[in-house]
């Protein structure tokens, strides 16, 4: 596995994508709705091409999580603000005006609720849907604790479920909150490829925290194992002081290695590259999986 320690920044990510400005229409009427953006608030290094090609990724329940992960730049909170039970509908019309072809749902943990929060989700994403009915939709979801009643219950409604697992197996206590597991993430998207057969599942993994190639590899093995489709392979760099280093810089040659290696172990997509992120070409993933799936059946 070819790396780069720890240091200054290699080249290839200090060259930033090329900005794209067909999305600045698109740009206004966001700000306009006051809805939350991740792409905005994480300052995503894709945000021009992913809103270029209209698919946007969205956050509801606040912006304070339950969770403590240490490769995560949003606040940390022992409770969450009080819900919005506005936030649906105000979701679901400000999509109606955007006029997008596909958006993600991601929200906070809220270990402070009863439902974890299942039940808002499952009405932001109705709403949605209702309103929008040729919209894809993806969900990005919390693991709900391993609740499996609660992740049927939002795993239904969309035509992505995604759930990231984050790092490989052995890094999962040092990079994830203690209430995470890989197992917990394991079974929950296992829960939705069993019951839901029609709906894409979807992990992601960060790369550069100290993992090897042989333990991504089985991680890739794993998710197919479970059921998922679609994997996203991308570099974790640190948002601020205070949470993880990163270990290394992993090389643009590893990243398509990944890809290839994914596909080896019977992924149906592999997105990887240094600045990929979970909703990164998020629209073509999915279609290059529905038209596959659809040829398999002719």
């Amino acid at each position: 596995m070819e790396v780069v320690v720890s240091g200054e920044k290699p080249l290839w990510l200090r060259i930033r994508p090329p900005c794209v400005e067909p999305f600045a229409e698109l740009k206004g009427l966001v700000d306009e709705s006051g809805v939350a953006t991740v792409c905005q608030e994480s300052h995503c290094p894709n945000m021009s091409e992913c809103w270029s090609s209209r698919t946007l990724t969205f956050m509801v329940m606040g912006d304070s999580c339950t969770r403590g992960c240490r490769f995560c730049n949003v606040r940390s909170c022992g409770k969450g603000e009080v819900l919005d039970v506005e936030e649906p509908r105000r979701l679901a019309i400000s999509l109606q005006k955007l006029g997008l072809k596909y958006a993600v749902i991601t929200t906070v943990c809220r270990d402070d609720l009863v439902d974890q929060g299942a039940g808002h989700l499952a009405n932001c994403v109705s709403l949605v849907k209702e309103l929008n009915p040729e919209l894809v939709v993806e969900v990005l979801a919390q693991d709900f604790r391993g609740d499996l009643g609660l992740v049927r219950r939002v795993g239904g409604l969309v035509d992505v479920f995604g759930h990231n697992l984050e790092t490989v197996k052995r890094l999962q206590s040092k990079v994830r909150d203690r209430r995470a597991g890989y197992e917990q993430s394991l079974s929950v998207l296992r829960e939705v490829a069993r019951v839901f057969p029609g709906v894409v599942v979807k992990s992601g993994l960060m790369v550069g925290l100290g993992e090897s190639e042989k333990e991504v590899v089985e991680v890739f093995r794993d998710l197919v194992s479970v059921g998922v489709s679609i994997v996203s392979v991308g570099q974790y760099l640190r948002p601020r002081k205070g949470l993880l280093d990163v270990v290394e810089y992993v090389r643009p040659e590893q990243f398509k290695r990944y890809e290839v290696l994914g596909r080896e172990a019977g992924l149906k997509v592999v997105v990887s590259g240094p600045f990929v992120r979970s909703s990164y070409r998020a629209y073509e993933a999915y279609m290059h999986c529905v038209s596959r799936d659809s040829k398999k059946r002719v």
